[in-house]
């Protein structure tokens, strides 16, 4: 059971008055992303016209009764919030609306989260660490990252865990097997609709997933058919085929991710795919926030290096690359960095 003499871990989430943030707070206060013996104190920020909602999910918090939440403190200042964080969770982001043009919605949230870096990197603990959930979530990480005087940038992320959850719970249901049955999928590129779900080292029950999908689907035509036509699309959008479903975006499917991607990181694992920040591998520009296949030893994702990538694998990543290069050099053109 836990102590108060065991360490607390300060835990902020932005727009944590939202359907997400909502979603995140009690999987958290409950132990769900840090275990059963890491206590935690939770910073929730919100707009002015979101504190009512995140007064009501801290009384709900409270009526819990979790023994490893220790408080619950609420504020609409950045540098309140996030003062002494160690962990981030950056879920509020303005959302495209109706005729907005993709350099408008990156200006948008350049107001966003240049602020919340420039605080984290003026109030958040030493060791900090940030995961970006709202979109554009690489290039707002980029742009949290830059914000952030004196944190290294490979301590902020960005979420493509779902993308990586959706790949494997498509697999599930074309192979017949447990999500646990299943490993090495992997997600490169960005968080949209250019992003490359790649199955071409996975495995399910020890055999390689190209092969079980060629025996399943009758021969390997079939399986690449199926790759390049349902699955990669599939992945790809099926945030915009949940919202023509049940008339709102991904709620629980994002904050559960959002916490996976958060307990392995602090726990390890030896696969997984996150965006990080680039150091040039598999020829990313350096810098970029970029997602990979990764790892982790509980001290940060690293990229899983020396991979073979056959030339349609490469093609793919490259176009998700260059809309990231793109949206990068919009950024820079609004002066952000």
């Amino acid at each position: 059971m836990a102590t108060s003499r065991q360490r607390e871990t300060t835990v902020t989430i932005t727009g944590a008055g939202g359907q997400i943030g909502y979603a995140l707070l009690y999987r958290i206060a409950a132990g769900d992303m840090l275990g059963p013996d890491r206590p935690v104190r939770l910073r929730l920020l919100e707009i002015p016209q979101g504190i009512r909602s995140a007064e009501g999910a801290a009384l709900e918090l409270q009526d819990c009764a979790f023994p490893l939440l220790r408080d619950v403190e609420i504020s609409d200042a950045p540098a309140v919030a996030f003062d002494g964080c160690d962990i981030a969770l950056l879920v509020g982001a303005r959302p495209r609306g109706p005729g907005m043009e993709r350099a408008d919605l990156l200006a948008a949230n350049a107001g966003i989260f240049g602020p919340q870096g420039a605080a984290i990197g003026e109030a958040a603990s030493d060791g900090v660490r940030v995961v970006v959930v709202g979109n554009p979530a690489n290039t707002n990480a980029l742009i949290a990252a830059a914000s952030a005087s004196g944190i290294p940038a490979d301590r902020f992320t960005a979420l493509t865990r779902l993308d990586h959850n959706r790949a494997v719970g498509q697999l599930t249901q074309t192979l017949g097997v447990r999500a646990d049955e299943i490993e090495n999928v992997a997600i490169w590129g960005n968080h949209s609709a250019t992003q490359f779900p790649d199955v071409s080292h996975a495995r399910a029950r020890g055999e390689r997933v190209v092969d079980a999908l060629a025996e399943r689907l009758g021969g390997g035509d079939a399986a690449q058919a199926w790759l390049d036509d349902t699955f990669i699309p599939r992945v790809a959008k099926r945030g915009a085929e949940i919202i023509e479903v049940r008339g709102s975006s991904s709620v629980a499917s994002a904050a559960n991710a959002a916490i996976e991607h958060v307990r392995d990181e602090q726990a390890g694992t030896p696969w997984t795919s996150a965006a990080v920040v680039s150091r040039g591998e598999y020829g990313v520009p350096e810098g970029l926030v970029c997602s990979f296949p990764v790892r982790s030893d509980g001290n940060g994702y690293r990229v899983i290096e020396g991979l073979e990538v056959d030339a349609r694998a490469r093609a793919r990543i490259e176009a998700s690359v260059a809309e990231l290069v793109a949206e990068r050099d919009a950024v820079r053109a609004l002066g952000v960095f």
